[in-house]
């Protein structure tokens, strides 16, 4: 099961931002040879980032759909609007859509639905907050972060399914979970998905770590047999540390 690298711009890169990068993040694509990258810009710059990394190894994400296919919905993006500027992923439910905007568990659950239906392979996001953890609630909470967007998903769906796990008290703040603690996590979310699909399905699923990764730390979390990638945040904002997070990750596997 080979890794999987995703940029996760948020809110920042203007057109000409994300063409400068794109370029320049192409002149180090042989060196991410076995390591799925793919950039996840704002929706303003995906026309941009299609025209130059078209036909290279580089995939391109969204950062969120809308869960219709059309309709009057001011302000939103739906799944086949995504599909059409040759989108594959699209990120769901992550911590700030959450917490942030507000998302309940069955708004994601109707993403994740929307995304298969319209052949975008989702990337879930899953993971507890501050206050959660010191609870001792952080299973609980990834169980039913988990089961209700899995709610009446076939088993076969799960072949395009990225988990990426992001404690939300790890986001932004620089301050990484320790390995271990990724590592328990992570290996109960697999734990989940056997219990739902089975073993053979749950072990197709790739788990991504997020959270103040970085080059300095990505060795640690690749290493483990629970966590194939990562989805990365301020590090991903400048095309040479990126391609160096990238490079590490690939060293360490």
């Amino acid at each position: 099961m080979g890794l999987i690298i995703a940029a996760n711009w948020k809110m920042h890169k203007t057109t000409a931002d994300t063409e400068e990068f794109c370029r320049a993040i192409l002149q180090d694509v042989e060196k991410f040879a076995g390591v799925e990258v793919l950039i996840c810009p704002p929706y303003t710059s995906l026309p941009a980032a299609t025209n130059i990394l078209g036909g290279s190894s580089l995939k391109l994400g969204a950062q969120d759909l809308h869960w219709e296919q059309e309709g009057a919905f001011t302000g939103e993006i739906a799944g086949p609007m995504l599909t059409d500027l040759g989108v594959e992923y699209v990120i769901i439910g992550h911590s700030e859509r959450r917490h942030v905007i507000g998302e309940d568990d069955s708004r994601i659950r109707a993403k994740v639905k929307a995304a298969l239906e319209c052949g975008l392979k989702p990337i879930l996001c899953v993971g507890e907050t501050e206050a959660q953890r010191e609870a001792g609630s952080t299973n609980s909470v990834i169980r039913q972060q988990l089961l209700s967007a899995l709610e009446g998903m076939a088993a076969g769906d799960m072949d395009e399914l990225v988990i990426a796990y992001e404690p939300v008290w790890a986001i932004g703040t620089g301050k990484a979970a320790q390995p271990g603690d990724a590592d328990a996590a992570c290996s109960f979310i697999r734990e989940v998905l056997a219990k739902y699909a089975g073993e053979e399905m749950a072990d197709k699923v790739r788990i991504q770590y997020g959270g103040s990764v970085k080059e300095k730390n990505i060795d640690s979390f690749v290493e483990l047999s629970s966590i194939q990638g990562a989805l990365v945040g301020g590090a991903s904002l400048e095309a040479e540390s990126f391609s160096a997070l990238i490079q590490a990750a690939r060293k360490a596997v």
